[in-house]
């Protein structure tokens, strides 16, 4: 399986986990199961996204400004990660905070599948798009073995 394919595969999973969030109420045992699982998946995902294709986009020069601006956006969604970690579950404010996350989280996928695969499909040739897919996935394990 390519990088590309092994990100798609993890962008379908996170969109139908903030999915069942968003369909959660209050403080209970599914909104706290959901909201770690979700947590462990978009932090393991972006970490390892960070230190395996975007670190090969950003040797690209034509890939830098993207690989750039797609960071940022994970440091901008782990800080709302951190802070609905801190807000209490039952209260309006938590759900408000995740329905943001969760807009921002899907415009992010969205721009990653329509604007950065088809940039790094030019500057990678298969190869490297299988190389990439490897090490995604042993980089993925283990940054969700060390949580």
């Amino acid at each position: 399986m390519n990088v590309y394919e092994r990100l798609e595969n993890d962008h379908r999973r996170q969109r139908e986990l903030a999915r069942k969030l968003v369909e959660t109420s209050g403080d209970s045992p599914e909104r706290r199961e959901l909201f770690a699982a979700f947590r462990e998946e978009v932090e393991a995902h972006a970490d390892a996204e960070e230190q395996t294709f975007y670190a090969a986009l950003i040797a690209h020069p034509d890939g830098q400004e993207k690989a750039r601006h797609s960071v940022s956006e994970h440091e901008e969604a782990a800080d709302l990660l951190e802070e609905l970690a801190e807000l209490e579950m039952s209260s309006g404010g938590w759900l408000r905070k995740f329905e943001k996350l969760k807009d921002e989280l899907e415009h992010h996928l969205d721009e990653e599948e329509d604007e950065v695969f088809p940039l790094a499909r030019r500057l990678f040739d298969d190869a490297v798009a299988a190389r990439l897919g490897a090490e995604f996935e042993e980089r993925k394990a283990a940054e969700k073995a060390e949580t």
